[in-house]
């Protein structure tokens, strides 16, 4: 429920993509346009990915691809469309890659709860909840709200 130039441009901003995708822990730019993108893996292992845009049209799409030299070889692309009756916008994320140790690294990355497609799922919903509310709800307890510490 938001204009799409608005969710184009946030996006845009690969830093803010760590804001609500829970296995990125930061995009930074590089100085030859490049990015490097720092995964969350299962394990506390982390794992990094070189990028570089590929294909552009404001407020509409956003297409990237790994680089020479990358750990991980990737693709993907996010559409941002009107939604139809004029009720915010549609986005729809697309990501292929190879994981890190082939099928090992999906078996894996599943037995730890971190397979792609159900968390691209979940990091779209997070998309969602922070562009029209400013926050992202969370279920989660800590300890210190359950006993009363601080």
């Amino acid at each position: 429920n938001r204009p799409r130039d608005e969710l184009f441009a946030f996006w845009r901003e690969f830093s803010n993509l760590a804001s609500f995708m829970e296995n990125i822990a930061s995009v930074i730019p590089r100085d030859d346009g490049s990015y490097r993108w720092v995964i969350r893996g299962p394990l506390s292992r982390d794992v990094s990915l070189d990028t570089r845009v590929v294909t552009e049209r404001e407020g509409e799409l956003i297409a990237w691809r790994s680089i020479e030299g990358s750990t991980i070889r990737a693709e993907g692309k996010v559409h941002f469309r009107d939604a139809p009756g004029g009720r915010g916008t549609e986005v729809e994320a697309i990501v292929a890659y190879q994981p890190p140790a082939g099928d090992v690294g999906r078996v894996i990355a599943k037995l730890f709860g971190r397979e792609p497609e159900v968390q691209g799922r979940r990091d779209l919903k997070r998309f969602k909840m922070l562009m029209e509310t400013g926050e992202i709800a969370d279920a989660r307890i800590a300890p210190a709200e359950i006993t009363g510490e601080n």
